[in-house]
């Protein structure tokens, strides 16, 4: 009896396969937080008379750091799988980016505040990313739920800079964290969805590329609702 027929060594190189596109998935977004953590800490230890001067001598810049990376990120998930290394290039972009807009935002907050919601990013983070990796639940549905959420949130948000309502800020704090648990644990399976099913068709780093930008994003979003929920918390 063959017990070594094609069909177990296809089932062995697919897993294979998987295995080593969702290292290369998780490798460049730990890399791009990595980069943007590095940033950060330079730009508030090392650069911050020159950054914090030239902001002031040019306040437009402050609009070309907010929206470059939104442009950025639209130019990653439409070549990435087209042209791999753009793509990790233009993620390390916005890594940096962020990473300096943090720093301008720390100020704001305590050492210990910003620790704590990093360790509580990464451990929710990692926590759902690992739920939807292994997870044979369909999220799609609840994933669509948060996607709407987060529309509606940016929405409130807006309005909310006008009405500057430190209250609400603190409630959509929390609601920010909810809807990224679930977009995180969505984006993670839907990732190796797209691998099982478009690999032979596109570049297996590119794909590790978009993966890797869509999991940063919630990652970045999961650590700045944190931000918020332990500084607001100290405040008050």
């Amino acid at each position: 009896m063959d017990n070594f027929n094609g069909s177990g060594r296809r089932v062995v190189t697919d897993q294979a396969g998987l295995n080593s596109f969702l290292t290369k998935m998780y490798g460049n977004m730990t890399l791009a937080v990595l980069v943007s953590a590095i940033s950060a800490w330079l730009t508030m230890n090392v650069f911050a008379n020159q950054v914090l001067g030239y902001f002031q001598q040019h306040p437009g810049m402050v609009w070309l750091i907010l929206l470059l990376p939104i442009a950025l990120t639209m130019g990653i998930s439409f070549s990435a799988t087209r042209n791999p290394v753009g793509g990790f290039i233009m993620l390390m972009i916005v890594a940096i980016i962020y990473g300096i807009e943090f720093a301008l935002i720390a100020g704001a907050y305590t050492g210990q505040d910003i620790a704590a919601a990093f360790v509580s990013s990464a451990a929710v983070f990692a926590t759902m990313a690992i739920y939807g990796t292994v997870t044979k639940r369909d999220l799609s549905r609840f994933g669509a739920h948060a996607l709407a959420a987060l529309i509606a949130l940016i929405i409130a948000s807006i309005i909310n800079m006008f009405l500057k309502s430190p209250a609400i800020t603190y409630i959509f704090s929390y609601i920010a964290v909810i809807i990224f648990v679930v977009l995180t644990a969505w984006d993670a399976q839907k990732m190796k969805q797209i691998y099982l099913n478009y690999s032979t068709e596109n570049s297996v780093m590119g794909l590790a590329i978009v993966g890797a930008l869509q999991l940063y994003l919630d990652f970045v979003n999961l650590f700045i609702s944190f931000l918020q929920i332990f500084g607001m918390s100290d405040r008050d």
